[in-house]
């Protein structure tokens, strides 16, 4: 998957998609968050994540800024995100590259 890098630094980790806050509690430590985008109300799940995956945003886009912020990698702007990636999946996130890799299902 390509997109854009907004935040340096390679991770492997679960991916965790999610389609709302409503089902932050379901998050655990060290996923990889997948989202449409987010905003303020998603920062506690930053503390959380060990790197971002959005379908929408730039740069200067909330997730961007408190991905490089938190030092997580981060890739914006992969698109049908969503729904195209799996919670479960192990995923390769190189954020100098803005590429996703898709490494396969943990069981």
């Amino acid at each position: 998957f390509h997109g854009v890098g907004v935040s340096g630094g390679k991770v492997r980790a679960r991916a965790r998609v999610m389609a709302g806050l409503a089902e932050s509690a379901q998050f655990q430590r060290g996923e990889i968050l997948v989202a449409r985008q987010t905003d303020p109300g998603w920062a506690s799940l930053f503390f959380l994540a060990s790197g971002l995956i959005m379908e929408r945003g730039g740069m200067l886009s909330h997730g961007a800024i408190v991905a490089r912020e938190f030092g997580i990698p981060a890739v914006i702007a992969v698109p049908q995100a969503t729904d195209l990636l799996k919670t479960g999946e192990m995923l390769l996130i190189d954020g100098d590259r803005g590429r996703v890799f898709r490494e396969g299902v943990v069981t």
